[in-house]
């Protein structure tokens, strides 16, 4: 495959599942996951008022729980090549009332 279909192809199936990601993540790594974004969060070192950058953050997951590691004072930022994905998990923040510092 080409370069140009493949960075369509990939931005396309993250498109189509970006709704149910965090479902199919669940269920495809059997949980697993979670395990390792609190092992990203224990080992990160943030403190209150701090700022984080959350790279290929997809739906937010880690942007949410630094958020509230951060608290007001702080600032996340959360950043994905698929707007989907990044629809997605502003939509979920703002339900979780993750909000002011993302």
């Amino acid at each position: 495959v080409d370069r140009t279909k493949k960075a369509s192809m990939v931005a396309g199936v993250f498109d189509s599942v970006a709704a149910k990601y965090d479902v199919m993540n669940d269920f495809m790594s059997m949980g697993i996951h979670r395990l390792w974004k609190r092992y990203t969060i224990d080992c990160s070192g943030i403190k209150s008022g701090q700022k984080v950058l959350d790279l290929a953050g997809g739906t937010g997951d880690l942007a949410a729980k630094f958020s509230r590691l951060i608290g007001p004072a702080g600032q996340v930022v959360l950043a994905d090549i698929n707007h989907s994905m990044l629809s997605v998990g502003r939509d979920k923040l703002r339900d979780k009332g993750v909000v002011g510092n993302v």
